[in-house]
């Protein structure tokens, strides 16, 4: 039976579907024996509401929550919101009314779930401040300001007028519910952000790039967090209801944080998402064919059962969906060579054999190729000043933590200084980043022999997604202090001084030194490797090296029996060094690569009296993807994404699905093919209807059950509000991904029409210096739709959006809500969209509606 995290059986957690009448109309005063209002004094009219005007747009303005997707206000805590009240009559002096707001199913003043708003010199009220803010006859505009560390959630509210023997109330109103979430706007709110481009990024941006691959490998793969979607709101307070969280301690970002790592995943508390590392996914969704957090959201709130599947990036993206949602700074973390210690040490052994290849079987711990989780910027009122600020938050269940499988919130700085004595996780952490590689020689009787020791393997970058910018940051130095640094040292030193222990092996030092040089191409290319052998000595040597070649899941699991094991010798003069190179054909390594995995390069270098080992991994490149964009980038008006593929690999693709999504632009949006043979290209037209001004990136994805390494690339289709600026250009970010699941790849390049090419905006033109690939392995390009708003007058937003933007944006709210009419329509229809399947195969549009789990693995 799952666990919960309610403290007791008359603990309230439930916020979404109160049905319950919280008062009654009318309520006596203490001592008062009447149970109907008594009549007022004669000449007296009694002061009655007759309507309440939440002011939905002025409000949202304000308090940045304009993308919400949802008729009901949401607002911020910490932030004065006004509301309009019209009564029967204008005010008078005497008149005496407050205002109340519930919050979850036994509301409570002592819990902060009931809280009274009192106006005028009557005191008593609760812990939220409220004033007339001023008057039109009978119209009354009230000014409300939740109290910094209010519970956040779904809020009822209601007018209580005092007459001469109790309080009356309005009756239960549906349209006076609202939102109230935290507050990053806010220096009084324990999430506040300190500038304005972070804010934009870190809670406002509803598309994400997460680093995957390998070190010297290394791509983005987009993400859709799609936090303002229609009902996603509700979904995440669905997930705190189910998992049964008390509503009073939903105000505690420390706990809201803590709780929600632990919610994401289903290992003990009925929670998000089904963790798969195997090969077979016949009873869910492959963790590559996922282009973002929306569906899986909408699933989990439509059955109420856990979704498969997932691993580790997939858990990042949801939880980050699930913060910015609410309101919390959040980002996405990938740490390259990320350690797994069982131990709780900081030491990590690769065991080889006798003949210098890996002894996998007993090698028992794993260093991931990367392994991605989330960062939060908040205040830690638990801890000294210092240790406020980003803080690492997993959702991947790898080890309890308090008795269930989550991790964190504990403070980067912390980490990076070996303060390792605070809450929460932090020795789990520190290892991930620091652990120190041991490489061990076992005998004919099992005994382990170090032989080398590299303190500089795990850990070796930390990426997280620029601020403003389609390209990843290097954070590292937030994590480490420069490798061999005296700051370093000190902070292993501190580590050690709070519990985590360190073997200090007694390695001699080497003479000899290898390195292996070898560059991730495309999959099906031949795969070139150098091995150089470096004689730091005076004197002559003679060199064995041992080669071994295998494919690797990105956990570092081998997925098969190695490619290619051998050895061979090289004489290396004193100071001297000497390379053998070599190439890899892909017809020895397509047939062993499987479902996310790459390739993992072992070179053991042996004399008489020194050994050393290097080991490389390499992520492969996808082909590559077309994505083409047209028509006029304006919200409302439909534009069509061209996207093309080239199988040109020697076998078939089966079962392939392509995708496409954008927060703003389009639901996701499913086709299916059979099969893609070898040489075949299929192309796609869609037509799409954006519904939002802003920068918006369209995420396109290829999924195969048979391609060896995912990839996804994200289109960055971007729009800021601009006067009407044709979009003749189209665009892609390119992606890859060599992750756990065999399905999917993706890439893009960007395309441009030779007619028009002199008038696209500066915003698409590569930064000086670079080539159109882009600054990395990956080949990413940014592309922009810049869409603006019928009648835009170039004026702009707070927050960037066209002042014009209002009628368009509501239109762009129905356009939502109406997408699965038009989903539903299109397979009759199919105007709009193209199809040319030079492989014959039928293509099928699959409904992007969340599947009904199909089975529900413990």
């Amino acid at each position: 039976m799952a666990r919960s995290f309610r403290k007791g059986n008359l603990v309230p957690c439930k916020n979404l579907d109160i049905d319950i009448n919280d008062y009654r109309d009318f309520e006596p005063f203490e001592g008062e024996t009447d149970v109907i209002p008594r009549s007022m004094p004669p000449g007296v009219e009694p002061l009655m509401v007759v309507a309440v005007d939440m002011q939905k747009q002025s409000n949202e303005t304000n308090h940045y929550t304009m993308e919400y997707m949802t008729d009901l206000l949401v607002v911020r805590r910490a932030q004065q919101f006004a509301i309009g009240v019209t009564f029967n009559r204008p005010l008078v002096p005497s008149d005496d009314f407050q205002l109340e707001f519930l919050i979850g199913s036994d509301p409570s003043s002592n819990s902060n779930t009931r809280v009274v708003v009192t106006f005028g010199n009557r005191g008593g009220g609760g812990s939220w401040s409220g004033k007339i803010l001023g008057a039109s006859g009978a119209v009354v505009s009230l000014g409300i300001t939740p109290n910094p560390s209010a519970v956040v959630g779904l809020y009822r509210m209601y007018v209580a007028i005092a007459n001469a023997n109790g309080m009356r109330r309005t009756e239960k109103d549906p349209k006076t519910n609202f939102y109230l979430l935290f507050n990053p706007w806010s220096p009084d709110d324990d999430v506040f952000y300190p500038d304005e481009a972070g804010r934009m990024e870190y809670v406002m941006n509803e598309t994400g790039l997460i680093s995957q691959g390998a070190v010297g490998s290394i791509s983005d793969r987009g993400w859709v967090y799609g936090q303002f979607h229609e009902g996603i709101l509700d979904a995440c307070i669905y997930l705190m209801d189910a998992c049964r969280m008390p509503v009073q301690q939903r105000g505690d970002v420390i706990k809201m944080v803590r709780t929600a790592s632990a919610l994401i995943n289903s290992h003990d508390d009925n929670g998000v998402l089904v963790g798969n590392w195997g090969e077979d996914f016949s009873m869910g969704t492959p963790p590559t064919a996922w282009t973002g957090s929306i569906q899986i959201l909408q699933q989990y709130h439509n059955t109420g059962a856990p979704v498969s599947y997932a691993q580790c990036w997939v858990y990042a993206g949801v939880l980050n969906t699930f913060l910015r949602c609410l309101g919390i700074p959040s980002r996405v973390v990938s740490n390259f060579n990320s350690a797994h210690d069982n131990n709780g040490n900081l030491k990590t052994e690769l065991v080889f054999k006798m003949d210098d290849t890996p002894d996998r079987e007993r090698t028992i711990e794993s260093i991931w190729n990367f392994h991605v989780w989330n960062e939060v910027f908040i205040k830690r009122s638990d801890l000294p000043p210092k240790y406020s600020g980003w803080q690492v938050v997993d959702a991947t269940p790898q080890e309890t933590s308090d008795g269930y499988y989550r991790c964190g919130p504990a403070p980067v700085i912390a980490i990076r200084d070996g303060e390792l004595c605070f809450p929460f996780d932090l020795g789990f952490v520190f290892a991930e980043v620091n652990s120190d590689v041991h490489f061990m020689r076992s005998d004919r009787y099992g005994n382990l022999t170090p032989y080398k020791v590299d303190t500089e393997y795990v850990g070796k970058v930390l990426l997280t997604k620029a601020v403003g910018m389609m390209a990843s940051e290097d954070i590292t130095r937030t994590y480490k202090h420069p490798e061999g640094s005296a700051a370093d040292e000190q902070t292993m030193s501190r580590a050690e001084e709070y519990g985590c222990s360190r073997d200090y092996a007694d390695v001699p030092a080497s003479k000899i030194d290898i390195k292996i040089s070898a560059k991730a191409g495309f999959v099906g290319d031949p795969v070139k490797v150098a091995v150089t052998i470096l004689n730091q000595g005076e004197q002559r040597k003679s060199v064995m090296v041992t080669l071994d070649i295998s494919t690797v899941y990105y956990t570092g699991v081998p997925s098969s029996d190695p490619i290619r094991v051998g050895s061979f010798d090289l004489d290396v003069e004193g100071l001297q060094q000497e390379t053998r190179t070599f190439e890899i054909p892909a017809k020895d390594y397509i047939p062993q690569l499987k479902p996310n995995s790459g390739l993992e390069i072992t070179a053991t270098g042996r004399t008489d009296d020194e050994t050393v080992t290097e080991v490389q991994k390499l992520a492969l490149k996808p082909p590559p993807m077309n994505v083409v964009v047209t028509g006029t980038a304006k919200v409302n008006h439909e534009m069509f994404a061209d996207v093309s593929f080239q199988n040109i690999l020697s076998f078939p693709l089966t079962n392939a699905k392509l995708s496409l999504e954008g927060a703003g632009l389009m639901e996701q949006r499913v086709f299916q093919y059979k099969t893609i043979a070898s040489m075949v290209t299929i192309s796609k037209k869609v037509a799409f209807t954006p519904m939002k001004s802003g920068r918006r990136t369209l995420l396109v994805l290829l999924d195969s059950e048979n391609y060896p390494d995912p990839a996804l690339n994200p289109a960055p289709s971007q729009t800021h509000t601009h006067p009407s600026t044709p979009c003749s250009h189209r665009a892609i970010c390119r992606e890859r991904r060599l992750l756990e699941t065999p399905k999917s790849f993706i890439s893009n390049r960007l395309n441009q029409p030779e007619t028009g090419r002199e008038a696209l905006p500066a915003l698409l033109q590569p930064p000086a210096g670079e080539e159109e690939e882009g600054g990395g392995c990956d080949g990413r390009r940014d592309a922009c739709l810049l869409l603006s708003s019928a009648g835009d007058d170039g004026r702009r937003r707070r927050r960037g959006l066209d002042l014009e933007m209002e009628g368009c944006q509501e239109s762009g709210r129905d356009e939502m809500k109406h997408a699965a009419t038009r989903k539903s329509s299109s397979n009759s229809r199919k105007r709009h969209i193209t199809e040319d399947i030079k492989n014959k195969e039928l293509l099928q549009e699959v409904p992007a509606k969340t599947r009904a789990l199909r089975a529900k693995l413990c």
